[in-house]
């Protein structure tokens, strides 16, 4: 694997943290790279919790930079649900309490915006601490309820205690809570399958998927050289009236920055992601 701007799409396996992931992609990159590999920035865009496997995106480089846009998007997975009993922190590695509550016939699966308070056991931070570090520390953790939106709930299968599931969510949904809400039962096994339009079907640690490839999501305005020499240097542009929330701007060269629109028909970009070489590069080809 070459040192490179990007996303790799990594299936994570149950056991290791998303953390655990990101060190071992830095080594890695720091193995196979350049000299300048083992300072690149490396992250992810979402935790997905040690008992979790499937998809995590991994952050190489400048695509550090553009994690809140990843993060925002939503998300589908693949659930298994254990009834007739309850999890601490709703999953396999809490303390389990059998209670023999199975539900005979089919559930009531909520949809469209719901409000969720997340689970004390959750990467929530609660004044500068994570929520899980304060419950397993003993101490009382009380989070705020969000509001959610479930684009689809189905159940897939059922077998004696246990139900599978696929789930269609917003950013920011625990799935752990939406079982927990059908009942006595926790969540058993989760799998992300897919983040927006990444599938984990594609996941392969080895390839980096450049960063504009990335971002093809995002609708695009192609700048004339003029505006894109403005737009890399964070200011903003006039552009046609869209309706997008943000957009790419690409010139000939490819990609410049994610820009946001401003009142009088501008877009501002907000992130920068054109390096400085890049632009005397395009500088000079323009001239």
């Amino acid at each position: 694997m070459s040192v490179a701007d990007g996303v790799v799409l990594y299936d994570k396996p149950a056991g290791v943290t998303s953390h655990d992931v990101v060190a071992s992609m830095r080594r890695t990159l720091r193995g196979r790279g350049s000299p300048t590999a083992g300072r690149m920035k490396v992250g992810h865009a979402g935790t997905l919790d040690p008992f979790a496997t499937g998809l995590l995106l991994i952050l190489v480089g400048r695509a550090t930079r553009i994690q809140r846009f990843l993060m925002a998007l939503p998300k589908r997975y693949g659930a298994v649900a254990r009834f007739g009993a309850v999890s601490s922190t709703g999953d396999p590695e809490g303390q389990i309490s059998l209670t023999g509550v199975v539900p005979p016939g089919d559930l009531v699966l909520p949809t469209g915006a719901i409000r969720q308070r997340p689970p004390a056991y959750s990467a929530v931070k609660v004044g500068g601490r994570r929520a899980y570090a304060l419950a397993r520390a003993g101490e009382p953790v009380e989070l705020a309820e969000r509001v959610v939106e479930v684009y689809r709930f189905e159940e897939r299968w059922r077998e004696g205690d246990r139900r599978g599931f696929e789930i269609e969510c917003s950013s920011g949904t625990y799935v752990r809570s939406l079982i927990a809400a059908l009942g006595d039962a926790y969540c058993e096994e989760l799998r992300r399958i897919a983040i927006g339009p990444f599938r984990v079907d594609d996941a392969d640690p080895e390839r980096i998927v450049a960063l504009e490839d990335s971002l093809t999501f995002i609708p695009e305005v192609r700048l004339d050289p003029a505006a894109a020499r403005r737009a890399a240097h964070g200011v903003a542009v006039t552009a046609e009236p869209g309706r997008a929330d943000v957009v790419r701007l690409t010139d000939s060269q490819g990609l410049i920055a994610l820009a946001e629109p401003r009142p009088g028909g501008k877009l501002a970009p907000v992130v920068g992601l054109r390096g400085a070489s890049e632009e005397r590069e395009g500088g000079a080809r323009g001239a």
